[in-house]
């Protein structure tokens, strides 16, 4: 079986799995199951699901998981280590007999590669710093018992050795073990190999516990025999020694509080609120407790009990003190900055470089937004320089928060957006009969009639008209995205005139002009009458450049308005009938 190369399934009913697990078969079973990629075990009872189970448990190191939604999956459930209920249309006898429920077989995902993954590495580092912080304080003693010859004299005071475990150093690493996460959710299901540490057991193991060991002692060692040296040829500013009893305790247990509380702050991945008021509340509460036990109210009610009155306050106040503390925090920390700065930069496990790859992209991102606020800002503030062409630098419209570059550059450069005939006609022909005909009754409600033009015919416009000047086109904002100066060029010169087509009798004066046709007319309409007062003159037009009609889009604007206000009030919209 360990020859065979490829990828297998094993597919077995519940008759044939009768006779594989029997006692002469299962071995059989077991070792052909695992070396195929899946196992698929169908119409079983009950009580094959939960021999299949013990048979992984029995012969295999492996944890296992059983999930199952009816009543036939509740012995499968109570036989795996990780028993996860879905609760669904066959009951909830499933979800009473699991550790977990959920009410989809989706949600199995993120229970492995989220939870499940945070929840193995916030024990295992719970389990490492609760066995160092208790190697530190407690071997401490033991240091001290070379010098009191082993008489059993504790070196702290007796309050702190009773609140040194349950107030001082518990609430951080419960804060630890609860809220504690190395990636965030979304990078644990984007790289599910993140699970693997867990499977493989590498967070906590035997090197891992002598790791945490050594590093105890090696705290322990630092906290007794530098204040040891230090305070043995100390003295006070009233040349009274520093080398009692009394001050070497409270030094000794100040530093060691200190220290343990910057090393749980090293090991804390993800920070809340809480994490923030535990860690350095706890800080806090020694100082306060321990001015408290050396008071003289204390001592005065019950002198008995407490012993060491005053030596806070007097110690506390020595820089020398101070200054003992903080060598030995920095000897106590600096080793361990050192190698894990070397094993990241060394040997970085995936953790690490999902880490790093979310602390670069969070940068990108912030300098991303920044540079888009500073471009959105600096065009706010020099819009009258932007409308004379003056503004130097990249120009960005609001797309810069997108990150992605905007139209500013095309509005800002004056460049004229002009469509070719070809597009103006599809432009025209996309519109309905309804619009023309508004536009012809707007345009014969307006434009006065010529005294020497026939009442019942006209004839459109020509393709030029000679001896009429051309009028300035309209400079108001094109709504196809162009600035100033926006025209829409019409039809090519060698497009044949329309023939004139004659009207009804008792109907209004109208033609059954094209839509290049009646966009002129609205634009004569817009224009007013000539000041030429000739009757060839009475609808002035503008003539392009290659010899077409030209007309402002401020005119087809203001049409389009009018045809929108007309239509609403139109009963019977359409053609005129020729």
């Amino acid at each position: 079986m360990d020859n065979i190369s490829g990828e297998f399934a094993l597919v077995i009913s519940g008759h044939s799995l009768a006779h594989a697990l029997e006692a002469d078969m299962e071995a059989e079973l077991l070792m052909t199951a695992c070396a195929c990629k899946a196992v698929i075990c169908c119409r079983v009872t009950p009580m094959q699901k939960a021999l299949v189970v013990e048979l992984i448990k029995k012969h295999k190191k492996a944890v296992t998981l059983a999930i199952g939604d009816g009543a036939n999956d509740v012995s499968m459930i109570k036989s795996a280590h990780i028993g996860v209920g879905i609760s669904g249309q066959e009951g909830i006898q499933a979800v009473l007999a699991s550790d977990y429920s959920f009410a989809q077989f989706r949600f199995l995902q993120r229970l492995l590669l989220v939870h499940g993954r945070w929840s193995y590495l916030r024990m295992c580092r719970f389990l490492c710093y609760f066995f160092y912080k208790n190697f530190a304080f407690t071997m401490v003693h033991f240091w001290f018992g070379f010098f009191c010859g082993f008489s059993a004299q504790t070196v702290y005071d007796q309050y702190f050795i009773t609140l040194y475990n349950i107030l001082y150093t518990s609430l951080p690493v419960l804060a630890m073990g609860i809220f504690d996460q190395d990636v965030p959710d979304r990078r644990s299901l984007e790289y599910p190999k993140l699970y693997e540490p867990g499977q493989l057991n590498l967070l906590f193991n035997k090197r891992e516990f002598f790791i945490c060991i050594s590093q105890g002692i090696y705290t322990s060692l630092v906290l007794f025999f530098v204040p040891y040296a230090v305070l043995s040829n100390a003295s006070q500013d009233t040349a009274e020694p520093l080398a009692d009893y009394q001050t070497f305790a409270v030094t000794t247990a100040t530093a060691l509080v200190i220290v343990v509380s910057v090393q749980i702050a090293l090991d804390t991945g993800y920070w809340t609120i809480i994490n923030h008021v535990f860690v350095w509340g706890s800080l806090g509460l020694f100082f306060s407790i321990m001015l408290a036990m050396h008071s003289q109210t204390l001592f005065s009610s019950s002198p008995n009990q407490f012993h060491f009155v005053g030596s806070a306050q007097s110690t506390l106040l020595q820089p020398v003190v101070w200054l003992t503390i903080a060598l030995a925090t920095v000897i106590c920390i600096v080793p361990v900055l050192a190698f894990r700065f070397l094993k990241l930069d060394l040997k970085p496990q995936l953790s690490d470089t999902v880490r790093y790859t979310q602390l670069v992209r969070q940068k990108k991102r912030k300098a991303v937004c920044f540079s888009g606020g500073a471009g959105v800002r600096g065009a706010a503030g020099s819009t009258s320089e932007g409308r004379l062409g003056a503004r130097g630098g990249s120009r960005r419209s609001g797309y810069a928060f997108a990150h992605q570059e905007g139209f500013g550059e095309l509005i800002t450069s004056g460049k004229n957006m002009r469509l070719s005939s070809l597009a103006l006609a599809s432009f025209a022909s996309r519109h309905s009969s309804s619009w023309i005909d508004t536009l012809r009754k707007k345009k014969h409600s307006h434009t006065p009639t010529p005294p020497g033009a026939a009442s019942g015919d006209s004839s459109p416009a020509p393709s030029c008209v000679s001896g009429s000047a051309a009028p300035p086109l309209s400079n108001s904002p094109s709504v196809l995205g162009g600035s100033q100066d926006a025209a829409i060029e019409e039809e090519e010169a060698r497009t044949p005139p329309p023939s004139p087509l004659q009207a009804k009798p008792g109907s209004s004066t109208s033609h059954a002009r094209p839509p290049s046709t009646t966009l002129l007319a609205a634009s004569e309409s817009t224009q007013g009458p000539s000041t030429g007062g000739g009757p060839g003159d009475t609808a002035p037009s503008a003539q392009g450049e290659s010899g077409g009609w030209t007309l402002s889009l401020g005119a087809v604007q203001e049409a389009l308005s009018n045809w929108r206000s007309l239509g609403v009030r139109s009963s019977s919209p359409g053609p005129p009938s020729l």
